[in-house]
């Protein structure tokens, strides 16, 4: 199953060597590596740079290691929560520019909208609509209920995205709007005048998807993301010069 290890490079070799055997199917989800004597032999390396190497395979979230008896490594059923967890603490720590925030969401959003007007069944729009009713509200008490208005506007956004019916989709975009009101906190200043702009961009959106006009709905959920990060760019210069 498994040559020797390079031994210039044997700790990163034997972590490729497992990585790409689980990726291409050789070791299937729920199967137990073999033992660790075997595996010490197959890779001609010592007892500590082995376990090393298992750890960090743990750490990427491709095999369980479980101790005592009946224990040892167990390849892990696919998933995408390891991703999400670090890109939830890039977002979270603020180490991405608005400017890439708004470039991803313009890009991946966009492609989101598009698709739910394709997908989306009668059952989906009704949601939409109900979402957009509560944002409406929220939006038309003004600044007291900002904060209420962005949990429906992410609300939204991820009915959306599961519209998409793609779980890729689904993953990613949950992770950035569970942590972008941190940006919003810094950068957004959100008067009764914004609320209302912002709930008028997401009606526009949920009609376009209900008319399942898919270019319609990516344009102007484009339009959207640009407009709301040239606010969030102008208070940070702002903030920034004072």
């Amino acid at each position: 199953m498994f040559r020797a290890a390079k031994q210039s490079r044997i700790f990163q070799d034997i972590v490729d060597q497992i990585q790409e055997a689980i990726l291409d199917g050789r070791i299937k989800s729920g199967d137990m590596l073999p033992a660790e004597r075997e595996l010490k032999e197959m890779f001609q390396t010592s007892r500590g740079t082995l376990r090393e190497a298992l750890r960090v395979l743990e750490q990427k979230g491709l095999i369980e290691i479980k101790l005592g008896t009946g224990g040892g490594a167990r390849v892990k059923s696919a998933n995408t929560e390891q991703i999400r967890e670090s890109l939830d603490i890039l977002i979270r720590s603020q180490r991405v520019s608005l400017k890439h925030l708004s470039e991803f969401r313009e890009g991946a959003e966009g492609d989101v909208v598009a698709l739910a007007a394709r997908r989306a069944t009668v059952a989906d729009i009704q949601r939409l609509k109900e979402l957009l009713q509560d944002a409406k509200e929220h939006a038309e008490k003004g600044v007291s209920h900002r904060d209420d208005f962005l949990e429906a506007d992410k609300k939204l956004h991820l009915a959306m995205a599961q519209i998409s019916r793609n779980p890729i989709y689904i993953s990613i975009l949950k992770m950035v709007h569970n942590n972008i009101n941190r940006y919003y906190d810094n950068f957004l200043h959100m008067e009764k005048r914004e609320l209302m702009e912002n709930y008028e961009d997401l009606r526009d959106m949920v009609q376009a998807i209900e008319k399942g006009d898919g270019t319609k709905a990516k344009s102007l959920a484009q339009s959207h993301i640009h407009r709301f990060n040239g606010y969030m760019e102008k208070e940070k210069q702002q903030k920034k010069d004072e």
